[in-house]
């Protein structure tokens, strides 16, 4: 059996990067930076390696971004008290 690396980010960590645009958006769309906390994080496909996958952030406007993870740095971990709260 082999084990898959944990995630870089938890849910609740505070983070920043830039935001994700599929290519076919980018006529209309720019990637922008952005700073907020971690509300999902994966891919969404299995087997897609961690430079291809995503984490969610949700800004203090309450909208949120789409990110890839290696375009995502961490700010400040998440409180473990306040995760499972």
């Amino acid at each position: 059996m082999t084990t898959r690396p944990n995630a870089p980010f938890r849910i609740g960590d505070r983070v920043r990067g830039v935001s994700y645009v599929a290519p076919e958006r980018r006529r209309r769309e720019q990637p922008e930076e952005f700073e907020g906390v971690v509300v999902q994080i994966g891919s969404g496909y299995a087997g897609v390696d961690a430079n291809h996958a995503f984490v969610w952030v949700r800004l203090k406007n309450g909208t949120e971004r789409q990110s890839l993870v290696c375009d995502t740095e961490l700010l400040a971990p998440a409180d473990p008290a306040e995760v499972e709260a």
